[in-house]
């Protein structure tokens, strides 16, 4: 109830200051000049109309708009942003720069949302609000004039198995969530969008506790808006938090989803959300279309790294030689060799201790009978705050075998040598 009260200040605020600003400029020429027909060429183009609604399109017009209002071409930008307006009457930004381009016909503006000092308890809660419109204005441009360097990806993607098509990235720093599809060549970036975080910023560690967490992610479901109240918008997809790290760390909580925004919201502040991940609705309606449950990654930073493919190189070689250990013990069946490479706090999904994972190892190895075991599809991610970890979700296919159970196993860094901490099938 609380986050539907502050949306629905939000848009309270934003046609309050588009009247204000009307009546500032004058009611009866401010509205002549806005209103007086327009050519053909002036009228929104089928495209921007709201049935045709598509990801990004909102923010690049708004985005021409303030080009518009740089380069002092004041008449063209709002003619601009009136139209952006009509086709999202929600969106605060588009309604925020009609009424500063309305204001500036009669008194010089400086600084967005130029309203009068506030004087009250109501025109504080409305000035609030305006900081947040400021920020959310300032996280856009932002993320657009410091784009990724081209041919980078975050450096938590070492490998990326082609079962995983697609992965998102959350710089959380900027405000940006950022889309890749897998191929041939490697992760390529497709889309980013403007995403909001907890309203307490990051680093979930509490039920309730209003963050949103950080590390790397899988999700887990897709679901459908029809099937969730408006609050949630197009749809839903739920991440797999707490992760075997989170719950190594004692991480409580849940319910951590990519959602959208209600019908009459196009977007939430920055810091607005109990925890979620929050982005306009066509935006997460392009990534509902194109991302995988069970095999897409989610990586949420405070500030993403972005580094050339190549640099990850030696550290994804190494690894491999460490993983490549681990196989060649399971498969010449050294139990005590193989015991080697898990940590004395080892947990499975059941949370069977390293005692009683040691039984499923003999019966695995066993079951081998001197087979070569292959490793089919690997992916790394890793994940370095406090602690150095590896994310690595493989096929494990024995000699002569078709198939075999996809598993994830979760590996620390301990001093010079890495073990697991967390091992389970999730398929």
């Amino acid at each position: 109830m609380l986050v539907e009260l502050t949306a629905r200040r939000r848009r309270a605020v934003a046609r309050t200051l588009l009247l204000a600003a009307l009546m500032q400029a004058g009611a009866a020429s401010a509205l002549a000049q806005s209103h007086k027909p327009r050519r053909a060429s002036a009228e929104p183009t089928p495209a921007s109309k709201p049935a045709d609604l598509r990801d990004g399109q909102a923010e690049a017009r708004l985005l021409a708009v303030y080009k518009l209002i740089g380069e002092g071409r004041h008449r063209e930008a709002l003619s601009q942003a009136e139209s952006l307006a009509r086709d999202h009457p929600n969106f605060q930004l588009a309604q925020l720069a009609v009424g500063d381009l309305l204001t500036a016909r009669t008194r010089p503006i400086r600084r967005m949302g130029d309203a009068p000092e506030p004087d009250s308890s109501r025109s504080i809660q409305a000035a609030t609000t305006l900081e947040e419109l400021r920020n959310e204005s300032r996280q856009r441009v932002d993320a657009q004039r410091s784009r990724p360097p081209a041919n980078t990806l975050p450096a938590q993607f070492l490998e990326l198995s082609p079962r995983s098509r697609h992965a998102i990235a959350v710089d959380a720093s900027r405000s940006r969530l950022y889309l890749f599809e897998n191929t041939p060549k490697g992760l390529q970036l497709i889309a980013d969008y403007y995403a909001s975080v907890g309203k307490l910023g990051m680093e979930k560690a509490a039920e309730g506790d209003q963050r949103t967490p950080l590390g790397v992610y899988f999700i887990t479901s897709r679901l459908d808006a029809g099937t969730l109240k408006d609050f949630y918008g197009a749809g839903a997809l739920p991440i797999n938090y707490p992760n075997p790290l989170d719950q190594s760390r004692g991480k409580t909580g849940g319910g951590i989803w990519l959602h959208g925004t209600p019908p009459d919201q196009f977007a939430r502040a920055p810091l607005a959300t109990d925890g979620c991940l929050v982005l306009a609705n066509p935006d997460l309606e392009r990534i509902l279309r194109t991302v995988e449950p069970r095999s897409t990654p989610v990586v949420i930073a405070r500030q993403l790294q972005w580094v050339a493919p190549q640099s990850v190189h030696a550290e994804r070689k190494s690894f491999d030689a460490v993983l490549n250990a681990w196989r060649s013990a399971k498969t010449e069946g050294d139990l005590n060799r193989l015991l080697g490479f898990y940590a004395p706090d080892f947990q499975t999904y059941r949370k069977k201790p390293l005692e009683e994972w040691t039984q499923v190892l003999k019966a695995e190895t066993r079951a081998l009978r001197g087979r070569e075991l292959h490793l089919k599809d690997k992916s790394y991610l890793r994940w370095t705050d406090s602690a150095d970890t590896m994310v690595v979700t493989f096929g494990e296919v024995a000699e002569g075998a078709r198939t075999g159970p996809v598993k994830r196993q979760y590996w620390a860094r301990r001093g010079q040598q890495w073990q697991i901490f967390f091992e389970g099938v999730i398929g």
